[in-house]
């Protein structure tokens, strides 16, 4: 681990921006840095959410196969597909959260913000143990943004996150944990922590985010039924296109590290 440690230290020399990471692999000691400080979650926030609407589900406050009818004022740019679909297309909510977490779709969480409310969201990620992460706006809201109003999480909570994801809990019925798994491993966009692992070895769940001077991504990492949870988040960037090449290094890393001591092991 003191090597891996070392390799990411090298990756983050010179680095211009904040980074904070969580790293905890099986049969390791986990690493930290700037694990516990508040980000702009971006699109990370659309894990938290998925979990809070699979928490409603299984107190039966919603029905994840409801179907929901998307008109023309649900509607919002930046990332996913239903923008560019017809207006009165009619998802089930199980749907909805699919979109949301394999194209980052917008309206998609919109929609899935709106049948909770935020308020009640925020209580969800207290019941799910979060403390610091917050959904404060809806997706591409920039006149919340303007007032300083913005969605926060930490790495550390990201990969507590994950870890309800992966491991069973009792707020969650198994299939849901299956549900939200699945999801995560249909994920669309795999440049950044899986770009540069051998998927033959080492399977990947991940989900990204981004905005103007932010990236981040996060990931679950599975190697011969031993796992791995990582969360890097970065922001304060004058080259977005360099975090995202020391992210993908610090997964190929992480990936080396689990085939290394796999083979260790075996």
């Amino acid at each position: 681990m003191e090597i891996l440690k070392e390799k990411i230290q090298e990756e983050l020399y010179g680095f211009h921006g904040r980074v904070g990471l969580a790293i905890e692999l099986e049969d390791t000691k986990p690493c930290y840095l700037n694990s516990q400080e508040v980000f702009q979650s971006a699109s990370l926030i659309k894990i938290p959410i998925l979990l809070s609407v699979l928490l409603a589900h299984n107190k039966d406050e919603i029905n994840i196969q409801h179907p929901v009818t998307i008109s023309n004022e649900n509607i919002v740019g930046g990332s996913g597909v239903l923008q560019a679909l017809s207006n009165g297309l009619t998802l089930t909510v199980k749907d909805l959260m699919t979109l949301m977490i394999i194209v980052s779709d917008n309206t998609a969480t919109n929609i899935l913000i709106d049948l909770l409310g935020i308020e009640r969201i925020n209580t969800k990620f207290q019941e799910l143990g979060l403390k610091h992460t917050k959904l404060n706006r809806k997706m591409m809201d920039f006149a919340a943004m303007k007032q300083g109003k913005d969605n926060q999480t930490t790495p550390e909570e990201i990969i507590h996150c994950l870890k309800l994801v992966n491991d069973f809990n009792e707020l969650f019925e198994v299939d849901g944990q299956n549900i939200a798994k699945e999801m995560l491993n249909h994920q669309q966009s795999r440049d950044k922590l899986p770009a540069l692992v051998d998927e033959d070895q080492i399977t990947v769940f991940n989900k990204t985010g981004e905005l103007s001077n932010v990236e981040h991504d996060c990931a679950i990492f599975e190697c011969q039924g031993r796992k791995g949870y990582i969360a890097v988040l970065t922001d304060r960037l004058n080259d977005q296109e360099n975090a995202k090449q020391t992210i993908r290094k610090i997964g190929k890393h992480i990936s080396d590290f689990f085939i290394r001591t796999q083979t260790d092991l075996g």
